[in-house]
């Protein structure tokens, strides 16, 4: 009898939630516990807060712009082929370290005069970099140089200064002498991995371990690591081979974690659903300093179709053919870079369209190891009077070619790698049920004179709440990086934090890139 009751009630039940929830059916209804987003901010990077969202709308990609030349590698000990790089911020300078040498093509061989060191740049403001005299290492019978290390032997650990990513330990327990780490790649006894080195200063350093902390892998490549402050552990991300061989299959990511830096997780491969199976040749991960639970990568995508007819109309075919004789995949092989985003640290959204392509020009371009992104994005003011400030990003051009390279800035809109773009005709997008913390609604949007956004919030359901209706919402037209939302009837969104509930995004020839409560 009991058992008649409850399956009487359950089937009510669905009726109801399939009469109310419309074209939510019955989700809304019986909505699972709302993602509770606090007052962090989300980017438009992907579908993960989407619920609904016209055909009319999609989720754009935004390239950066190309801006000036921040660095030439024209010292003697630098040369043609700094590949490597890492910057970061660090109070009032922007520190910059890359790795240095010069590619010669001898003979059907490629040779290095004067070997690979790892050389340090700084700046005041992210768009034009020095190089201090460090008097750290000599070279050609001086120090005055910006050279921190030189491949051998430090302190009974074998570097390689060609494969060398340095970082600021963001971890709050991290001591004084540990604030500044290189990962340096060795290959010393046949084993290869990685070690890590400490500084207090960012240029003398020392093994903080005489162990290898990771050793699956190939590691040609820039592998890193960082603190992640959301999950409260370190993660790494480095090179290896699938498929095949190493060396000889198809270039791979695996990331690992560790609590103390010296003792890693096994590592785990990447994941890209729905994206095509590419060599990547860096990674370039971090997490986002405006919202880091959501991590943003750079890879270089490496192509090799072989010697075609197009490989032959390329740029620079005299020093093209020259590379050929060494390896055909020397002059063959041209690269580009993408975007990939995550929130877990292992599965990436990758776009397959490139964030960052070859381009027209006809010198410094369309070689083997070009745009390569830096590791790093630093904030940089805009040329634009009265503007908000940019985030920049460095890349090689010139690579492999002549007897110097230059790193260019590029620069994007803050939060503006991808948006919800909508045409002229319009359309919507609602989230998934969540909760937030706050008292005001921002956004980070840009609009045509004539587009415009709106905000609706509405119950689990999908019912306008009383007050927050879509023809309640101030229309709101304009291009900024943080703008409030407001409605006619003056209502505040703190009297609704904690609560479940939906936004509805009615835009029209405007992107939405960000929102948050705060």
């Amino acid at each position: 009898m009991a058992h008649g009751i409850r399956k009487t009630v359950i089937v009510a039940l669905l009726l109801v939630a399939l009469h109310l929830g419309g074209p939510l059916g019955i989700s809304a209804a019986f909505a699972e516990d709302p993602l509770h987003i606090g007052s962090r901010r989300e980017l438009m990077i992907d579908g993960h807060l989407i619920d609904s969202m016209s055909e009319s709308l999609r989720i754009q990609l935004h390239k950066p712009v190309r801006r000036n030349v921040a660095l030439v590698t024209d010292a003697p000990w630098e040369g043609n082929a700094c590949l490597y790089s890492s910057l970061f911020h660090d109070g009032e300078r922007f520190r910059m370290y890359y790795t240095a040498g010069q590619y010669v093509n001898q003979e059907g061989r490629i040779e290095l005069p004067h070997g690979r060191h790892l050389c340090y740049a700084e700046s005041v403001d992210g768009i034009h970099f020095t190089r201090p005299n460090l008097n750290l290492v000599e070279f050609g019978g001086s120090k005055a140089n910006n050279i921190v290390l030189q491949r051998g032997n430090l302190a009974g650990v074998a570097i390689d200064p060609a494969h060398t990513t340095v970082l600021m330990d963001a971890n709050p327990k991290c001591p004084p002498d540990a604030r500044y780490k290189a990962i340096v790649r060795s290959a010393a006894k046949g084993v290869v991995g990685l070690h890590v080195l400490k500084s207090a200063d960012g240029l003398h350093f020392k093994p903080l371990t005489d162990k290898l902390i990771i050793t699956d892998g190939y590691f040609d490549s820039e592998n890193l690591a960082f603190w992640d402050s959301v999950r409260g552990e370190y993660r790494a991300y480095y090179r290896d081979f699938y498929q095949g061989l190493p060396g000889s299959g198809i270039r791979g990511i695996k990331t690992a974690t560790s609590d103390d830096f010296i003792h890693w997780t096994k590592g785990e491969w990447l994941e890209y659903p729905g994206a095509q199976d590419v060599h990547l040749y860096t990674n370039q991960v971090a997490p986002y300093a405006r919202a880091p639970h959501i991590f943003l990568g750079f890879p270089m995508r490496y192509i090799d179709r072989g010697w075609v007819h197009s490989t032959g109309q390329l740029p620079g075919l005299e020093e093209r053919r020259a590379r050929t004789n060494a390896s055909p995949r020397y002059g063959s092989v041209v690269t580009d870079s993408l975007l990939m985003t995550s929130r877990d640290g292992r599965t990436f959204k990758r776009w397959d369209e490139a964030i960052l392509r070859p381009g027209p020009a006809r010198r410094d371009s369309w070689t083997y190891g070009d745009n390569l992104i830096s590791w790093g994005m630093l904030p940089t003011k805009s040329d634009l009077p009265e503007s908000p400030d940019e985030l920049s990003i460095y890349a090689i051009e010139g690579y492999w070619r002549g007897e110097s390279q230059k790193f260019r800035r590029y620069s994007f809109r803050v939060d503006g790698f991808a948006s919800v773009r909508a045409p002229f005709a319009g359309g919507e997008f609602v989230t998934q049920p969540i909760s937030f913390d706050g008292g005001q609604l921002q956004i980070n949007y840009s609009t045509s004179a004539a587009g415009s956004v709106r905000v609706e919030i509405q119950d689990v359901q999908g019912k306008p709440m009383a007050g927050y209706g879509l023809a309640d919402c101030f229309e709101i037209f304009g291009d900024e990086i943080e703008r409030s939302v407001t409605w006619k009837s003056g209502a505040s969104v703190k009297q609704l934090a904690g609560t479940p509930l939906r936004l509805r995004f009615v835009l029209q020839d405007a992107d939405l890139f960000a929102f948050r409560f705060r």
